[in-house]
Order: structure tokens, then C-alpha cells, then sequence
């Protein structure tokens, strides 16, 4: 319809060699730059490190789309043989952002083609560091892009759903996400002598299995939610009492009520299980990302533009996931919705997950994503009853 097959796949393979991590994007930034330069459309870098925010119709400011990519790969080691592989060792676009990235700068071109016709700005929001430790999301934001942004979508390859299918999850989608952090701090002793000691591995041990009563007796079984400890480490020496230990872990829900209960009891326990046996226990933890909650009204819309590009028989309803992702961010400033775009080809091979040394995706889907982000535009540049999507939000609701 209105996707250049050719022009997407070969940035995307182009991309595809030379992946780039975190916020450290010199290549791939300079490859958006050329390609919004050759399109002729203006762009800027104000709104955060590693970022870069074009604009379709730069000066019809009274509705704007948003339209999101990331860039950023992962510290992975390619083991796909495809004949454009990463040439970069240890580092591969195993989560298909180099995709994401093609697929906008499909959209971009597809736009720029009908600019004088369209009756709405929009802006083609260029990420990094959507898999760091520190969100590019969250970057963007405070530097003032969603100011400029009244609806906001964005798109993500799916392996587990067929290729050139739309799936859509309305309502809450992917879960928040929750790193923390206990350090104990104890004193060492000779280990025949612990009674002049205080054991921070013993206080340790003591919060970890206290933290899994508390997951399985004081949370309802009806909520949706992970609780990992995945790191517990202590200790020097087998004939010393250790004096200091630490647990590392990471929670996600889809209730920042009890994501704010899991944190506060974590911190509790913690501090009691210290207490009881003469330890200081500090609590350090970082909310990555809220919940990506889909507007249901936004969904429909989304969901109408897939259905004019790919037919009706290629929509899918997404279930819930507990991974998370960054583009929850933008919704905390303004309503949109985070779709999924199938890459699954079995008989090609393309089966794998993401963040796997294995991961491949189907590239004649490509022209799909594009497509639904295009006609989205098409089908909204005149406005969205933005009290209908108020309407429809069941957060507010009750």
C-alpha cells in the first residue's frame, strides 16, 4: 500500500550489521540523520542524548501523532549465520529495534510522500537505550518531546504471533518493572567465636526466605505480579563471619499499588531480619518502568487501521505480558497504545524469542507495520476525540 519493501529491509539489514548498545548509537544516529536529510524532512536532537525527533508537517501544530522507534541492540553474541550478521563481536540486534527503526524510517517516507495532504504534524520519535539500565524513554520525556505529542503509538516485532499479523492487548499490556537492592552490613568474628560477630549472611538468608513467606501468604493469589530474588552473595572466607552480604532481585506487576506494597514490606523484612540478629540492612530499589497501558479507544483506532491494511483475519488479541518496556514512559504524559507486529515464519525458521543469539524475524512483514502506522495517520490527522479516549479509560473507573 504505502510501504517501499526494498528501502526498509535494506536499512534494516544495513542496521542489522552494525548494532550499537545503550546510548552509544554513533552509527545508527548517523544513519537516521541521512536518510530524514535525503527525505528532506527537518529533525532535531534537543530533547535528549541520542535522540532524534523528526517532523512531518513541522508547522501544523494543533494535533501531532507521535510515532516511536527504538535503536539500541544487546550485548549478544549472533549465532544466526545470515549473510548480514553483526560484524560487531559480542554485540547483536537480538530484539528486532533495527526493525523498529526501518519500519519508521519506511513511515517517514511514506508520509513525506503525502505531506500536503495530511491535516496533522507528526513526529517520528527516534529512541535509544531502551534496554539500558537507564531509560531513553524517560530521557526524552524530560526533556519535553511528549509536549509537542498529543497520541503516541509505537510497535514491537512478536515471534509467537504468525508474520504480517496485528495483535493488539487493550487495557494494561506489560507489566511495571522493579529493580532492587539489599546490602547488609555486619561485623566480622573468627568462626569459632560468632558471638563477637554479627552475621549479614544469616540476615541475608533470614530476609530471603521471610520475603517468600510474605509472596505467598500476604499477597492474593488473583493478582498478577513476579517476585524474583535472583542474587544472594556474602561472606570471604569459610572460617569467617561475614560482615557483609547483598540480594539483588526485581519485581512486576500491573498494580503500582502493590508494586509500592511488595517495595515497602521488602524494606520491613529486610530491617527486621537485621535487627534480630545485629545487622544494618539498607533498601535500594528503581522503578524502570510502569505499566504500558493501552487506551481501549486508541486500541480501536489501532486496531481499524491494521484491519484496512492487513484484513480482518490477521488481527490478533494480544494477552498480557510481564515483560516490560520503556514506551510506558510516554503514557504517563499523553494516551497511546504499543502494538505488536508478527515475524514468525516456520518454515523459514523464524521461531526464535528475543534476546536470543538465535533471533530471527520475517522481513516481509515489514511493509505491514509500516502500513498500520500510516494509515493511523490517515485515518486520525484531523483529530481524535481525545474525551472518548478519557472515557474509555478503566483506570479512572470505580
Amino acid at each position: 500500500m504505502y510501504a517501499d519493501r526494498d528501502y526498509i529491509v535494506s536499512l534494516r539489514r544495513e542496521l542489522h550489521r552494525h548494532p550499537e548498545l545503550g546510548f552509544e548509537l554513533p552509527r545508527t544516529l548517523a544513519l537516521v540523520r541521512r536518510e530524514l536529510s535525503a527525505l528532506g524532512i527537518p529533525f532535531t536532537e534537543k530533547y535528549g542524548e541520542s535522540g532524534i525527533v523528526g517532523f512531518i508537517n513541522p508547522e501544523k501544530k494543533g494535533f501531532t501523532i507521535g510515532i516511536r522507534a527504538d535503536m539500541d541492540a544487546l550485548p549478544v553474541t549472533e549465532k544466526t549465520g545470515l549473510p548480514f550478521a553483526s560484524e560487531t563481536e559480542g554485540l547483536m540486534h537480538a530484539c528486532g529495534h533495527d526493525a523498529h527503526t526501518a519500519m519508521l524510517l519506511g513511515t517517514a517516507r511514506a508520509l513525506k510522500s503525502m505531506e500536503k495532504d495530511l491535516a496533522c504534524r507528526v513526529a517520528l520519535v527516534f529512541q535509544p537505550s531502551e534496554e539500558g539500565l537507564r531509560s531513553g524513554a524517560a530521557e526524552l520525556v524530560k526533556g519535553g518531546v511528549m509536549d509537542e505529542i498529543d497520541v503516541i503509538i509505537g510497535l514491537h516485532v512478536e515471534n509467537w504471533l504468525p508474520s504480517g499479523c496485528i495483535g493488539v492487548c487493550s487495557g494494561s499490556s506489560m507489566a511495571s518493572s522493579r529493580n532492587f537492592r539489599i546490602d547488609f552490613y555486619g561485623r566480622t568474628a573468627h568462626a569459632t567465636m560468632p558471638q563477637s560477630g554479627a552475621d549479614a549472611l544469616a540476615a541475608a538468608v533470614r530476609t530471603y526466605n521471610d520475603i517468600m513467606y510474605m509472596t505467598g501468604r500476604e499477597i492474593s493469589p488473583f493478582a498478577k505480579y513476579v517476585y524474583s530474588v535472583g542474587r544472594l552473595e556474602g561472606g570471604t572466607a569459610q572460617n569467617v563471619v561475614a560482615d557483609r552480604a547483598f540480594m539483588q532481585g526485581t519485581i512486576r506487576t500491573f498494580d503500582m499499588e502493590l508494586d509500592a506494597f511488595l517495595i515497602r514490606r521488602t524494606q520491613e523484612i529486610a530491617e527486621a531480619a537485621a535487627s534480630g540478629t545485629g545487622v544494618r540492612a539498607v533498601t535500594d530499589s528503581t522503578l524502570l518502568t510502569g505499566v504500558v497501558y493501552n487506551n481501549p479507544y486508541l486500541s480501536e483506532l489501532v486496531i481499524e487501521a491494521a484491519r484496512q491494511v492487513a484484513g480482518s483475519d490477521r488481527i490478533s488479541k494480544m494477552p498480557e505480558k510481564l515483560s516490560s518496556e520503556d514506551f510506558s514512559v510516554y503514557l504517563t504524559k499523553k494516551p497511546g497504545v504499543f502494538f505488536r507486529l508478527g515475524t514468525r515464519n516456520e518454515a523459514a525458521g523464524f521461531t526464535g524469542l528475543p534476546h536470543n543469539n538465535d533471533f530471527m524475524i520475517d522481513e516481509d512483514a515489514f511493509p505491514v507495520g509500516t502500513d498500520t502506522c500510516v494509515q493511523f495517520v490517515l485515518n486520525n490527522m484531523r483529530g481524535i476525540d481525545m474525551d472518548r479516549v478519557a472515557a474509555s479509560d478503566e483506570r479512572k473507573r470505580g
